[in-house]
């Protein structure tokens, strides 16, 4: 009796959220699927599974960086130099073909996908990948940063001794935070620090229950907007320069099922986002104590648990939570993750005592940090940071 064929199953990590595309993937016996909604997530399942993954496909146009962003991340942190790399694009556009062959992306393939086709590119691209030793010669930004042992010594020393001083402060605001409101007296986030690294980032609770939820209607009171826009859902998908010239001004983009041209798209996008940072005024989602924890920053005592854990550090860059972070993954912005985040750093210090801070000062201070980063700078930035806190921002 003859033994059956064994099928070879191919493990796929798909970064999108197309549905159509996703259902076909599952129905084909030769791949397992494994879903991701953006880059980042998508970067922090790679590194922390232990399932080994044997291509990635990705959509071009998904929330944050887009497929090729994601595929330059992904080679700046050393993730994908044996996995083949495809992306999935719903309209073909020449454009991001050229840069995609430019950037050495394995292939691209145009919506709606034929999954035996994919099974037999994936098989010859391991194949050619395990045969072929590729040596680049791009420069590219490493976001490996290993903190020093003086710095880690210094951190877990100081972080243990202010964790038992201040006990009796830590003990008090948590009844408070209990009394006042009902909820975990703690606030857990997933926060993007050192080199894209995702961790779980602790601080008292200040804000109601839900209070993530409230955010997407408060986008008009950021500090760090810089304008407001007009636009309305019936016209963002029209171009006053399509219109002006009479044919598309430039390619021609399939976004949430409709057609836009790739001028109108990054404009819009640019609009929305408006900036990375979120900072607002009289926050009507701050409980009392919330309140009063944050002007004493209490509120960022726990983080001295992240510190003991290797997280993070006394003295570094904000780590940022997920929707800012994939935004700020260009080499201007990019830098600052090169250094290690911290609970204080060079903007709280320089900047605590004014009422705004654009993106660009912040951006400079971060990355002044990152490139000069010391045990002398740190310990100066600590010694500032306490008077700091007792600064009161300027209306």
């Amino acid at each position: 009796m003859n033994n059956p064929v064994e099928l070879k199953v191919y493990k796929i990590l798909y970064i999108g959220g197309d549905i159509n595309i996703i259902e076909t993937l599952n129905q084909t016996p030769q791949l397992s699927i494994e879903t991701k909604p953006n880059s980042l997530l998508a970067i922090n399942y790679i590194e922390n599974t232990d399932n080994k993954i044997d291509a990635i496909l990705c959509e071009q146009y998904i929330p944050g960086l887009n497929g090729v962003e994601a595929y330059q991340l992904m080679q700046k942190k050393k993730i994908i130099t044996d996995i083949p790399f495809l992306l999935v694009t719903h309209k073909f556009d020449p454009k991001v073909i050229q840069e995609s062959i430019k950037q050495g992306i394995d292939d691209v393939y145009l919506s709606p996908l034929i999954p035996e086709k994919i099974v037999q590119r994936i098989s010859f691209l391991k194949k050619f990948k395990k045969n072929q030793k590729k040596e680049t010669k791009k420069q590219s930004i490493s976001t490996e940063y290993k903190i020093p042992i003086y710095k880690r010594a210094f951190d877990i020393f100081v972080s243990l001794i202010a964790l038992i001083i201040l006990s009796p402060i830590l003990i008090l605001t948590m009844i408070a935070i209990r009394l006042e409101s009902k909820g975990s007296v703690y606030y857990t986030s997933k926060r993007v620090g050192t080199g894209y690294k995702i961790f779980d980032f602790y601080k008292f609770r200040s804000m109601y229950i839900g209070a993530d939820k409230q955010l997407k209607n408060l986008g008009h009171l950021n500090q760090y907007n810089k304008e407001e826009t007009n636009n309305t859902t019936d016209d963002i998908y029209s171009c006053p320069r399509c219109k002006k010239l009479g044919h598309p001004c430039s390619p021609i983009l399939f976004i949430g099922g409709k057609e836009i041209c790739e001028y109108q798209y990054l404009k819009e996008k640019r609009n929305k986002t408006n900036t990375a940072f979120v900072k607002i005024k009289d926050d009507p989602r701050v409980t009392k104590v919330g309140a009063f924890i944050r002007k004493t920053s209490i509120d960022e005592l726990p983080q001295l648990i992240n510190v003991v854990k290797g997280d993070m550090s006394i003295v570094g860059n904000r780590p940022l939570p997920l929707y800012e972070a994939e935004l700020l993954t260009s080499d201007g912005w990019g830098e600052r993750f090169l250094g290690p985040a911290g609970i204080t750093g060079l903007w709280q210090v320089y900047k605590r005592g004014k009422s705004s801070m654009s993106d660009e000062e912040r951006k400079a201070l971060d990355n002044q940090y990152a490139r000069n980063n010391s045990f002398w700078l740190d310990i100066k930035i600590i010694l500032m940071t306490i008077p700091a806190l007792f600064q009161k921002e300027k209306v």
